[in-house]
């Protein structure tokens, strides 16, 4: 069974290395100290800030002043981190600037974005999480730190685990998906594939949690936009997964760019004193997002860039990205008695003991190393774990009459849509240093994997930047896309089969990249009805980064694959799935609406008071759509099928302290090997606060032979059972609560419990 605390557990090795009052733990106090008493205001200020690169660091710098400010910056020891300096030699040479320059060489700490992979791409992130599998994220971690370290790296802006209910936001292609118990469970298993079992080892690199809190939750589903949620919201569903990354030990947070109750979170004591570094423990240090400290003054919360400097350092950022406001403000603020000079001691203290775990102190460049670089980076090792990933990230939303998997010896394939031989797109969005148009194309993995007298029709069909539609709606066409239609039409006709490959490029997600319309943009809707037409057997395969509103494909496709944007070997992983070497087992993240009206949409809403049809109008609905998902959380098919028998627990009342076990028999009734993700939902019907009609808090992916059957147990205990009060106080109450076991988060069967005193 997948519980976090199983998962925490996994993290322990490392994490009491880090944390534990042990030697590792005094030795590390007493260097950080003793480096600490050398240094001056201005030194331990330096180590606050943090600038991305201007140049190339392998040559001279450029001669512009802001470059030249910048490099004697470096070498006076008033940077503590850079970002966006990448490569063993442009490293090295960055390092020697800061190490052989300053007056007490103390090194830098590189950052990168490494969101999914360096040079070789796994799925994004919402695709992996598709997994439901903890060991999948780790692998997907594992492999982007092996990469990034050799090309230098020591830290990446990753993982995020903002809980995201809104398509419409771009950068729910970052994340886990709508549950914050999922996020909570693969955050934690991204976390230990990123930092591993030592951080000093020199495959791995330290993570950070990313975005504290609730930028998720932008107004209308816009980057960057107003977040207005109540302190309910924020501890039951925003900061779960940012706790359970601060009790497994990842070694920084990252605050947002939103405000949480009229303050930016980059300016917010609650959030960063009061309970990050204060009830949480929590022993890293915090680092701005872009220029969130800049920005305090954009949302009107301060009056210049010093004073958002004073609120920012006051709150308990420790680290400045890219605003420039700490070097050239701190010290005169703590000469003015507006900044305690603790909070500078304490700030710098823990971002040397960071440096310290990851050996830098001992070595300075052991990251730095270009034969290693070589042999690691975009090795054949890589691209098959990535393939492994994706294959496990895809999920079978539809499957009439078991049209899949296809046979391999087919005599003819129509291979149709936008994405069919784009090389780019599967790489998704936040791609770090791959290649462009260095991903496997559908077609060269479909021509990999059928056998040789298959004949393959390929036709664009469309393309996905040129038609579009007007303000009224209709089709607008562009004279290419017609021309490839007739292509498209021609390729289907003489086929025994179609598979029609639609979604998004993938810059239509990610950040800064909301979008108000979630269906297929262009003319790709009208391209799929021209091909219905023709009575043909269809396969739609979507590449995206969001759920996207099909409700006419869910209706009249044959078989509907999701695969996102899979990565760099995205073309056989499908081709994997599609002619059978692969039973997919995923289950979505993330719920897919039937129309955009419907976002956010998610399955753990809340009741309200008028639920239910009453026969008239005045109840919760729209008039023109179903208020449930297309799609639901948790929802995935299999090539096999699988039955469940009559859950049940080991009684109906339990004491406060008694943990509920509960079992169900899972068999599979068809031909394939496969598996299963059995899903534990609970619901406190009658709370202090009012609950949700649905809660994840368990569940096990498990593989079965064709006609085998297990019995699948659970455990489930108050911390399970209790939620959070609008002030953060965890409540576990008295009372009745309902038990859903099930295939996803829709079709479960329901059992009751009761607790007493």
């Amino acid at each position: 069974m997948i519980k976090l605390e199983q998962i925490l557990a996994g993290c322990l090795i490392f994490f009491s290395a880090c944390t534990n009052k042990g030697d590792m733990k005094s030795k590390e106090d007493q260097f950080v100290e003793e480096l600490m008493a050398k240094m001056t205001l201005e030194e331990k200020i330096g180590q606050m800030n943090q600038y991305t690169s201007h140049w190339e660091m392998t040559g001279p710098a450029p001669k512009n002043a802001s470059s030249q400010k910048r490099l004697e910056e470096i070498k006076a020891g008033g940077v503590g981190s850079m970002l966006n300096v990448v490569g063993a030699k442009a490293t090295y040479e960055a390092q020697k600037l800061a190490v052989e320059n300053s007056r007490l060489g103390i090194p830098l700490i590189f950052a990168y974005d490494v969101i999914h992979g360096y040079k070789t791409m796994a799925p994004i992130p919402l695709a992996e999480a598709c997994a439901w599998d903890p060991e999948i994220s780790r692998i997907s971690s594992q492999l982007a730190a092996r990469e990034a370290s050799a090309a230098g790296l020591h830290w990446t802006f990753a993982p995020m685990m903002d809980v995201g209910r809104d398509a419409r936001w771009g950068r729910v292609m970052e994340g886990c998906g709508e549950d914050p118990y999922l996020a909570s469970v693969l955050s934690v298993a991204r976390v230990k594939g990123f930092q591993g079992e030592n951080l000093s080892k020199e495959n791995t690199i330290a993570a950070c949690a990313k975005h504290f809190a609730a930028y998720a939750f932008a107004e209308a589903g816009r980057d960057y936009n107003t977040v207005d949620i109540g302190t309910y919201t924020l501890h039951n569903i925003a900061l779960p997964p940012f706790k359970a990354v601060a009790d497994a030990g990842v070694s920084t947070f990252m605050n947002a760019f939103n405000i949480i109750n009229g303050t930016p979170a980059t300016a917010s004591p609650y959030l960063q004193r009061e309970i990050l570094k204060g009830k949480w423990n929590f022993e890293g240090y915090v680092i701005s997002d872009w220029g969130s400290i800049e920005e305090i003054v954009s949302h009107g919360a301060a009056e210049d860039l010093k004073h958002a400097a004073e609120l920012a350092v006051k709150a308990g950022s420790d680290m400045d990205m890219e605003s420039s406001a700490y070097l050239p403000y701190l010290k005169e603020l703590v000469e003015e008695g507006k900044v305690d000079e603790a909070l500078i001691d304490d700030a710098a203290r823990r971002i040397l003991k960071l440096k310290y775990r990851l050996g830098l102190f001992d070595d300075p460049y052991k990251y730095s190393n270009e034969e290693r670089e070589k042999e690691i980076i975009y090795s054949k090792e890589s691209r098959e774990q990535a393939r492994e990933v994706a294959r496990h990230s895809m999920v079978l939303l539809k499957n009439n009459d078991q049209l899949l998997p296809l046979s391999k010896d087919i005599k003819s394939i129509a291979l149709i849509g936008p994405l069919a031989n784009d090389k780019n797109s599967p790489l998704g969005s936040w791609r770090a240093q791959t290649v462009k148009n260095s991903a496997v194309s559908l077609l060269e993995g479909i021509q990999n994997a059928v056998g040789s007298t298959s004949k393959i029709n390929f036709a664009k069909g469309c393309d996905l930047a040129l038609g579009e539609r007007n303000f009224l709606d209709e089709l607008v066409y562009a004279e290419a896309d017609v021309q490839e239609m007739a292509k498209a039409v021609a390729a289907a006709k003489k086929s025994d089969i179609v598979i029609l490959a639609l979604g998004e490029d993938c810059f239509q997600s990610g950040e800064g990249r909301s979008q108000t319309d979630i269906r297929l943009k262009g003319v790709q809707m009208d391209l799929y009805n021209k091909i219905r037409k023709l009575n043909k057997k269809i396969v739609v395969v979507l590449m995206n980064g969001r759920p996207i509103a099909i409700p006419e494909i869910a209706e009249s496709a044959d078989a509907i694959l999701e695969t996102w944007f899979a990565g760099s070997e995205a073309g056989n992983a499908i081709a994997d799935v599609l002619f059978g070497d692969f039973n997919p087992s995923g289950k979505l993240t993330t719920s897919f609406p039937y129309a955009t009206g419907q976002c956010p949409i998610y399955y753990n809403h809340m009741n309200t008071g008028r639920p239910n049809n009453t026969g008239n109008v005045f109840w919760s609905h729209y008039t023109d759509a179903p208020n449930e998902a297309l799609y639901p959380f948790g929802y995935g098919l299999s090539y096999t099928s699988f039955e469940y028998g009559q859950a049940n627990v080991d009684k109906q009342t339990y004491k406060m302290n008694e943990a509920i076990q509960l079992k169900v028999k899972v068999k599979n009734t068809g031909k394939f090997t496969g598996e299963e993700v059995v899903q534990v939902y609970i619901q406190d019907p009658a709370a202090s606060y009012a609950r949700p009609v649905k809660e994840l808090k368990a569940f096990q992916k498990i593989s079965f032979k064709p006609g085998e059957e297990k019995e699948i147990e659970f455990s489930l205990d108050q911390s399970d059972l209790g939620y959070y009060s609008p002030d953060g106080e965890f409540l576990f109450e008295t009372g009745t609560y309902h038990l859903y076991v099930g295939t996803n988060s829709r079709y479960v069967q329901k059992l009751s419990v009761k607790f007493i005193d």
